[in-house]
């Protein structure tokens, strides 16, 4: 069995031209060599896997070269010497290698110290290595490497040419993942090789090992599916299917999807964090120059570009919006999947059409979402007719009652029924979705809604408008607060009896002490205007209610006020309580 190199070995530059993604750096040490312009100390600093490494061994080799040229067949490597800082980080071990530096070479002319990790070093051994840092003997060159520039002190910083690796960007990864494939013999989608340059971060050598895991799970074919599988990441098309969902105000299906994910064993922080980028990514399509700032392959660009049409730019600030404070609120949050879910239904309920109170996040309501709805009842106008005939208009009795609401009837004289049910129009139930019934309010709005829909439209020339005086008045008020009173409605029925109703044309005047009375008043007002309009044969009747807070001071609530009240009407009251030394 051929025994196996991973690729990041395998592959790893053998020169500076071979370095992906870090051309800056390579031509500023090229030219150095080229122009005898190399400093003696050198700081490599950089994320992982950037090259950091791999340069400083290319530049140690070519130093030693007349002709700046690396050669396979020359070998230098007793002028190379690396010291992994993480396990040789003490004094004895700087001191060991300060004995070194003193002794030049046998072949070449530079010995050429590489300090791995010099970030590990201890304070003591930073000290130590000062002095030959500021100034080493002129065949000796120094490379520092690290990942952690900031834990270098100051001292050991100064007295090094500083070059700052970047990160490798995901065309350049995937570019050189191309050739990789290539060389051997990988068949590798372009979207593919993205998925894996995006998770690498930036690092060559995470591309490398990843693409080695892939290879290793789907052999020579290398699918998209395939790599979003065994990488175990969301894909385009999870976020491009979610955002559809959300354009069609699909709450359901939305939160399926959502479920779907978390079961795969996905983090709804992830999630969410990738669907304000998946957003991001629309945005930059509805700008041709922006364009550019899309990092995913050709046949997905023309998906986002395809989406991109679908939505406006208002959808897409507030959805950004909503994602990236739900991204911020995730960490703190207690129940962290129903801070993801309500974020997808607000997301989902922005394009919805609807009155919207104020501009905070809406929710379209469940009932939207209900499929049963209100078969519409039609009535035609003759058969209304005759059954109100039949049954209103062919008895004995001199007055008749016509129904005009739920658990309501008004009492009219049979020659007015007979015009109202004349008039009376067809009642059309028109389709509505039907509201749930699981709470009170929501019977109440459903019973509203149906009253809404009979729209019952009466002649008001055709009611009656007998005149009445205000004995009679009187007369049926009292009737009414003695009604209330049966009824055990006493609180209700004193505040009836508080002031006198006053007439004038058809409006009745009343005035209380207090808005609380008034409060009172105005909810029972229509049942009361309905007993005096059939009572007195009169649908002109209107209610005005007054308050004023004069009439207050006329009653006695507490027992001093009480007190007050009868020694006005007989002085001898404080006599009698001063005599037997009474209480209030």
């Amino acid at each position: 069995m051929e025994h196996f190199i991973v690729s990041a070995r395998k592959y790893r530059p053998q020169s500076f031209k071979d370095v992906v993604g870090q051309q800056a750096i390579t031509n500023t040490l090229t030219n150095a060599i080229e122009n005898n312009h190399l400093a003696q100390a050198l700081l490599f600093t950089g994320p992982r896997g950037v090259g950091k490494t791999t340069c400083a061994r290319i530049l140690a080799k070519m130093i030693n070269q007349e002709d700046g040229n690396v050669s396979d067949d020359e070998d230098f490597a007793f002028n190379i010497f690396e010291l992994d800082a993480a396990s040789n980080n003490s004094v004895d071990d700087i001191r060991n290698l300060t004995d070194q530096v003193r002794i030049p070479p046998q072949v070449g002319k530079y010995k050429v110290y590489i300090i791995d990790e010099v970030h590990m070093l201890s304070q003591s051994a930073f000290n130590a290595f000062l002095k030959t840092l500021e100034e080493p003997p002129k065949h000796c060159i120094f490379i520092l490497a690290t990942t952690e520039k900031h834990k270098i002190i100051p001292t050991i910083l100064s007295r090094c040419q500083i070059f700052d690796f970047k990160r490798i960007t995901v065309n350049d990864v995937k570019d050189y993942l191309k050739y990789i494939a290539e060389q051997q013999k990988v068949e590798a989608e372009d979207d593919a090789l993205h998925i894996i340059a995006q998770k690498a971060d930036g690092a060559m050598r995470d591309a490398l090992s990843i693409f080695d895991r892939v290879v290793s799970f789907s052999g020579k074919h290398l699918t998209r599916q395939a790599v979003t599988e065994n990488l175990n990441v969301l894909d385009y098309e999870t976020y491009f299917k979610s955002t559809d969902l959300i354009l069609e105000n699909k709450i359901p299906e939305l939160l399926l999807q959502f479920n779907d994910t978390i079961a795969r064993g996905f983090d709804g922080h992830h999630f969410i964090a990738g669907l304000a980028s998946h957003f991001r990514d629309l945005l930059v399509c509805k700008t041709p120059e922006t364009i550019e700032l899309l990092e995913v392959g050709d046949q997905t660009k023309e998906k986002y570009l395809e989406q991109s049409k679908k939505t406006s730019q208002e959808f897409l600030f507030k959805a950004i919006e909503m994602a990236n404070d739900c991204d911020l609120k995730y960490k703190t949050s207690k129940n962290q999947r129903l801070l993801v879910e309500l974020c997808l239904m607000q997301l989902a309920s922005i394009t919805f059409v609807a009155e919207k109170k104020n501009n905070k996040p809406y929710i379209v309501p469940a009932s939207y979402f209900n499929k049963q709805v209100i078969d519409p009842i039609i009535v035609e106008v003759d058969e209304l007719k005759k059954d109100l005939a039949e049954e209103k208009l062919n008895t004995e009795a001199s007055v008749e009652e016509i129904p005009i609401g739920d658990d309501a009837t008004v009492v009219v004289e049979k020659s007015t029924a007979k015009k109202i049910a004349e008039k009376r129009p067809k009642i059309i139930l028109s389709k509505q979705k039907a509201s749930s019934g699981l709470s009170l309010s929501s019977i109440k709005k459903k019973r509203e809604h149906e009253i809404r829909q009979m729209e019952v439209i009466l002649d008001e020339d055709e009611l009656p408008k007998e005149p009445f005086s205000e004995e009679q008045l009187h007369a049926s008020w009292n009737t009414y607060v003695d009604q209330m009173e049966r009824k055990g409605k006493f609180n209700f029925a004193s505040i009836l009896r508080i002031d006198s109703p006053k007439l004038q044309d058809t409006t009745v005047f009343l005035e209380f002490p207090n808005a609380t009375n008034k409060l009172e008043l105005e909810r029972q007002k229509t049942d009361l205007l309905r007993h005096l309009r059939t009572e007195l044969n009169n649908f002109d009747i209107n209610l005005s209610i007054s308050v004023n807070e004069a009439l207050e001071k006329q009653y006695a609530y507490t027992p001093e006020e009480k007190y007050n009240k009868l020694k006005e009407k007989n002085k001898n009251i404080d006599l009698l309580k001063k005599t037997f030394d009474l209480d209030l």
